[in-house]
């Protein structure tokens, strides 16, 4: 996507330097900053504090770790190590410990000395086939977009809601729940757009300028917002992105979506998750039971980045001093609440079968 007319990925290999540069987004939406990720540590630190964000992103992330491990030192023990060392730093999200596989399984059969070239063509690959992936994501939550479009009088917006911020800033690029409103928005489709804040991390505002730098109409609203927008018919559709989906199609994703999903259900709202492939845990069933969640630093709740009056950042405390902060990261909507989901193979029902027919390989894979 675009930023002030010029394109970027929220990654790109630096050929010239030999290094991976990143869109540092702890500084979004107020500054625009660039940082290489040079050492293992940087890899770790990119991915827990979250200057990369989102589960594909992650996953690129990681295979870039790889390829920079195998460049070090190419041995199986430092593979496994390298593996071990990144896998641990987010727990929930799946993309991450996919990647960190898909890496390890090519590259452990090839000789040692073939391995770093190897490992630096294969995170290119895992990046654009991310790319393509939210494209064509994008694509058929386009079709849906627009047979809501068909239905509402001429020039009358489509009203979609968003909750985090699954763009693509938590992508290569296109993003997941983003891509079908990108698409829509070139197509000439009236849209509205509202983002939720999602506190604690306020990751709606991320969104919001995503959709700001592509002109597409949006506004931000509170959390606890959207259930009197859907009493009020105000919504369409839903559409949100996944850290990770378990076979029969629970939804696991940033805290705060299982309540926009019991609200659009109570309201006759569709709600669509945008659902990459490599997202779909499939040796998990049941979400709730099963995903592990992230505890995240309890001051991510008690403490709050912004713009101050003088124009700089700042950080400042909402809470009562001593107030305990209590942070999981990620909530668990079962599949029952979930209208259908968007892959890149088309949109199915949010349930084992749905996911078969779309995925037989992955699915028979696991079995």
């Amino acid at each position: 996507m675009k930023i002030d007319g010029t394109h970027y990925r929220s990654l790109w290999w630096n050929s010239e330097n030999h290094v991976l540069e990143i869109i540092d987004q702890r500084w979004l939406p107020h500054e625009f900053r660039v940082i290489p990720v040079a050492t293992m540590q940087d890899f770790a630190d990119a991915i827990y504090q979250m200057r990369v964000r989102g589960a594909p992103l992650i996953g690129a992330t990681a295979a870039y770790g790889m390829a920079l491990a195998m460049a070090e030192d190419a041995s199986d023990a430092n593979m496994d190590a390298a593996w071990a060392f990144l896998e641990k730093t987010r727990p929930t999200a799946i993309n991450l410990r996919w990647a960190l596989d898909r890496c390890r399984a090519a590259l452990r059969p090839l000789p040692e000395a073939d391995r770093a070239a190897a490992a630096l063509t294969l995170a290119h690959e895992i990046a654009d086939e991310d790319v393509e992936i939210n494209r064509r994501i994008g694509e058929h939550g386009l079709a849906l977009i627009r047979e809501i479009a068909a239905r509402k009088p001429a020039g009358e917006p489509v009203r979609l809601l968003t909750h985090c911020n699954a763009g693509w800033l938590a992508t290569v690029d296109w993003g997941t729940a983003t891509s079908p409103m990108y698409h829509a928005q070139d197509a000439g489709i009236p849209l509205h757009v509202w983002v939720d804040e999602t506190r604690p991390r306020n990751q709606g505002a991320l969104t919001a300028w995503e959709l700001g730098k592509h002109g597409v109409p949006h506004t931000y609203i509170t959390d606890n917002a959207g259930g009197h927008l859907m009493q009020h018919g105000m919504v369409d559709m839903v559409i949100t992105g996944t850290d990770r989906t378990t076979r029969r199609g629970d939804v696991c994703n940033k805290i705060g979506t299982y309540l926009k999903a019991l609200a659009a259900h109570d309201n006759g709202v569709p709600f669509y998750v945008a659902l990459p492939s490599p997202t779909i845990d499939w040796t998990v069933s049941d979400g709730v039971a099963e995903i592990p969640i992230e505890e995240r630093d309890a001051q991510e709740v008690t403490h709050v980045q912004g713009l101050t009056d003088g124009g700089g950042l700042g950080t400042v405390q909402v809470t009562p001093t001593g107030t305990q902060g209590g942070n999981p990261a990620f909530d668990v909507t079962p599949n029952r609440l979930v209208t259908g989901l968007i892959t890149e193979r088309g949109v199915c029902d949010a349930s084992e079968a749905g996911l078969s027919d779309l995925f037989p390989n992955f699915a028979k894979a696991a079995e």
